[in-house]
């Protein structure tokens, strides 16, 4: 593993910044620097009493409209501000122990990156034609005419970047080291699983001579991850698989499902710490994924007790709702703006914010669940008992999604309740649980 030790203490709260601060949908022609990074700073608190230790920032370079389609990979995004925000953002995370998690997107491009444009102005003899992969028509280029070019799946206004070209590779390199430089403390890679992993590997190689304790996640949908992550180097990458069986397992009534991903879970964890996550910027709320609210927790239970690097995501831990819609626009639902200060917030999310503050405080002491491994002891379609444990540390969950009371067997020594809904009786190896409920209970080993 090439994770960075702090790494292991990590739970990050992400956040859409464009969304989060209400910015206009696209770029004006000469759209006016408007400081609102700053509206990040009041919730800063907020991340640390939500238990969270790191913020993970979406795109907040200069982009033509939704911040994937970045046009100035040196500059922040005018409609979130300049330079000396993002200076003050990073420096009052650190002062409160936050880790900066930076969103690159180095697979494409805005059709108004100045390399492409010179492109457009200097046809096939441009100095940067070998950034992308073009094809031009059989006739003499003339000004205005314009080369066919490869996209990112199907999107034409997202330009693919050539990653067999070095020059690719040197500017990947240079925004990278720019702002490590400037305080932040990690990349997340954009559609890292569209870009070679022969790509990958030199880069990293490059930036960590220089900042060995930055922290590098991919953004992997499918496939052999393990394999991802070794031909890469990188440190991990989304684990799309687990999102997608616990909120199915739970909406089909099929702990099975739920079963089987957390014993793939446990060969990825032999070569890396996936990132975690219930919500993120691309997918429906969990709150409105989950058919059943009252199943939340559970969803919450499992993500915070197995092994992995959890991220929240913002709102989610105010049982946010919000549906991705396949069409332009939709994904504005699931990155709304946020309101001036944590006060401001309905009474609603609370009861789902102190969730999230009991599972998190219970991570928080028993660190060594970043790379725990899950073992199942009782199953059913709508039963699961496991126990996840490493380093000598063990825990023992029990999750009960029906609508009726369940005594679920355990049969681990297990001690009394850790966190959750549920009963442990004192040399008993069961635990009963209400309607929807969930337990965490210690063990000697705990």
């Amino acid at each position: 593993m090439t994770e960075p030790e702090w790494v292991q203490h990590a739970i990050w709260w992400q956040v859409y910044p464009l969304g989060f601060v209400g910015a206009e949908p696209g770029m004006a022609p000469e759209q006016p620097v408007t400081h609102r990074l700053g509206q990040l700073l009041p919730w800063l608190d907020y991340v640390v009493e939500l238990g969270a230790s790191g913020l993970a920032l979406g795109p907040v370079f200069s982009s033509e409209s939704h911040g994937y389609d970045t046009t100035d990979y040196y500059t922040i995004d005018p409609r979130l501000g300049d330079d000396a925000d993002f200076d003050e953002l990073i420096a009052q995370a650190h002062a409160r122990g936050l880790k900066v998690l930076l969103d690159g997107v180095f697979n494409h491009t805005g059709r108004s990156f100045e390399p492409f444009q010179r492109v457009l102005a200097e046809g096939p003899q441009a100095a940067t034609a070998s950034w992308f992969r073009l094809t031009w028509p059989d006739s003499a280029w003339s000004p205005g005419s314009e080369p066919e070019y490869e996209d990112f799946e199907g999107h034409h206004h997202l330009v693919a970047l050539n990653h067999e070209e070095p020059e690719v590779a040197h500017f990947v390199t240079d925004v990278m080291k720019h702002w490590l430089g400037r305080g932040a403390d990690g990349w997340r890679l954009d559609a890292a699983y569209a870009v070679p992993p022969s790509f990958w590997k030199p880069v990293l190689a490059e930036v960590r001579r220089e900042y060995p304790e930055a922290y590098f996640l991919g953004e992997y949908i499918h496939g052999d991850y393990a394999a991802e992550v070794r031909a890469s180097t990188l440190d991990s990458v989304t684990q799309y698989e687990l999102w997608k069986a616990i909120w199915s397992s739970l909406n089909d009534g099929n702990f099975y499902e739920l079963a089987a991903a957390l014993e793939r879970h446990n060969r990825f964890l032999d070569t890396f710490v996936p990132l975690t996550f219930v919500g993120n910027h691309d997918v429906t709320r969990i709150a409105s994924k989950l058919e059943n609210p009252d199943l939340l927790p559970l969803a919450l239970t499992v993500l915070l007790t197995i092994g992995g690097t959890p991220s929240i995501y913002y709102g989610d831990e105010q049982a946010f709702r919000g549906v991705k819609e396949d069409r332009a626009g939709g994904d504005d639902a699931v990155r709304p703006a946020f309101p001036a200060a944590p006060s401001d917030l309905a009474t609603v999310g609370r009861p789902v914010y102190h969730v999230h503050q009991e599972l998190i405080s219970l991570r928080r002491r028993h660190p060594w669940l970043h790379g725990a491994h899950t073992e199942v002891l009782t199953l059913s379609n709508e039963h699961l008992v496991f126990e996840a444990r490493a380093n000598g540390g063990a825990l023992v969950v029990a999750l009960n999604l029906s609508g009726e009371p369940a005594r679920l067997a355990v049969p681990k020594p297990a001690t009394g309740l850790l966190a959750g809904r549920g009963e442990k009786q004192p040399g008993r190896d069961a635990v009963s649980l209400p309607a929807y409920g969930w337990a965490v209970l210690g063990t000697s080993g705990a």
